[in-house]
């Protein structure tokens, strides 16, 4: 099983290149955080520093235990978090009407506790969307230039 700590720098191969993620939290309930940078590699960089001193293209929760022990994603560096990354972020989070395909109400967490919201200002487009990614999902992302902005939801 793998020994992962906070500041762990993960590498993540896709079809586009080398792309990483820099795990910044432990969630009791949804696992590990990751701070996604969406810039890609040739190769890998020789130091991390500043890239994970960047704003992440996006973050999500990722079984990231299971996919070191299974070679999905590497470890290859660990590099402390900035002061601003220490901080749990505010997550969004709704139900998604299967008719319309759009969450109808939105509801704001901080890792404890939730609260309704209703429709989701435009200000607050760019906060991660609470769930739980599978690599494929995260590899998806990744190429496609995903961030939560530009969510159909």
């Amino acid at each position: 099983m793998a020994k992962l700590k906070i500041g762990d720098v993960i590498e993540i191969k896709t079809v586009k290149g080398l792309a990483y993620a820099h795990y910044a939290h432990k969630h009791k309930q949804y696992g590990a955080l990751l701070r996604v940078f969406g810039r890609l590699f040739r190769s890998r960089p020789d130091s991390f520093t500043d890239l994970v001193s960047q704003q992440p293209a996006f973050m999500c929760f990722f079984p990231l235990n299971a996919a070191v022990d299974q070679s999905i994603v590497t470890i290859v560096d660990n590099v402390a978090l900035s002061s601003d990354a220490k901080e749990f972020p505010t997550f969004r989070t709704g139900i998604v009407d299967p008719a319309t395909r759009k969450v109808g109400a939105w509801w704001l967490w901080d890792g404890e506790k939730e609260w309704r919201i209703g429709q989701l200002p435009a200000e607050l487009r760019h906060l991660p969307i609470r769930g739980v990614w599978n690599d494929t999902l995260l590899i998806e992302r990744i190429e496609s230039g995903w961030t939560p902005e530009i969510d159909p939801t």
